[in-house]
């Protein structure tokens, strides 16, 4: 009897198990837009660089599109600008965010912006151009692989590293913001001598320039050799990066017009005489800009 209920039991466990459904397997997460990149294998000097810039855990939440370049890209940057990315986290964060736009831009949306200027991260905008079925931006960076998804966004494999186009002046007049101190380079000769050398640049925006008084305006306009030296107070020779800026806590710097600006960090924020540095290291081809909320005026 007991073998029969033994057999009997064998055989409903068989019934059982034959008639219930499979277990559905796991389905794996699609991988966000970092594990994308690493996952890929082209793309380890961007995920290294990513990690040394405290980027990873920005673009591993939040919806994003990235144009990243091939480890070939980066290959083709001169090791210089390299080394002094590597050198200034702040600059090369600012320089990442160069490659990231804001929500998700499939190939689909990239192609009706031909002609046109997409607003970056970092703040500054890097040109769509299509020629055929092929996309430029910034004129010479094709994309190479359109549409890469990830759980948070769209990667497009571009073949070379986007660095900011142009010159000092060429970048504040591209960027709208400085239309005011455009005029002014522009009208005291000054413009030229921006576009050649190395400057670093304390630029003031439009509205820094509206809370000027109107009387002093005036009086600069009417004096070329006064607005030229105001608007020299403004510059640096070199290339003076964030990272060097801070160091430079309680000193003074002397300007090219001769008087120099005091650096002060408070709070974490940085103050050029009474002026605070609103965004730092917007790069060029010749040097450095970093925006400032208050004109300078030296004090004589």
């Amino acid at each position: 009897m007991k073998k029969v209920l033994a057999v009997l039991s064998v055989a409903l466990l068989g019934v059982v198990a034959a008639g219930a459904p499979a277990a559905a397997a796991p389905s794996a997460a699609k991988p966000n837009i970092v594990e994308t990149a690493v996952g890929a294998g082209q793309f380890k000097t961007l995920a290294s660089l990513l990690t040394k810039a405290g980027l990873v855990k920005t673009l591993q939440s939040g919806t994003w599109t990235v144009f990243a370049p091939t480890d070939a890209a980066f290959n083709k940057v001169p090791k210089a600008t390299l080394t002094k990315l590597g050198n200034d986290p702040a600059l090369l964060k600012q320089v990442l965010l160069y490659h990231v736009v804001k929500g998700n831009v499939p190939a689909a949306k990239v192609v009706k912006l031909n002609g046109k200027k997409v607003t970056t991260v970092a703040g500054q905008p890097v040109s769509i151009k299509v020629a055929g079925k092929n996309v430029f931006l910034n004129g010479s960076t094709k994309v190479v692989t359109p549409d890469v998804k990830a759980s948070n966004g769209t990667i497009h494999v571009i073949n070379k590293v986007l660095l900011p186009p142009g010159n000092l002046v060429q970048t504040a007049v591209g960027a709208g913001s400085f239309k005011t101190l455009a005029s002014l380079l522009q009208s005291s000769g000054l413009d030229k001598t921006l576009q050649k050398g190395t400057w670093t640049v304390f630029a003031p925006t439009d509205a820094a320039f509206a809370k000027v008084p109107k009387a002093t305006l005036d009086a600069l306009a009417k004096d070329p050799g006064l607005l030229k030296s105001v608007l020299l107070y403004h510059v640096v020779k070199g290339d003076v990066t964030a990272a060097q800026v801070v160091k430079l806590n309680g000193k003074n710097v002397k300007t090219v017009s001769g008087s120099p600006v005091k650096i002060t960090i408070k709070g974490g924020k940085v103050l050029i005489n009474s002026s605070r540095v609103v965004t730092p290291d917007v790069l060029t081809s010749n040097g450095t800009i970093h925006v400032i909320n208050k004109v300078l005026i030296p004090s004589a």
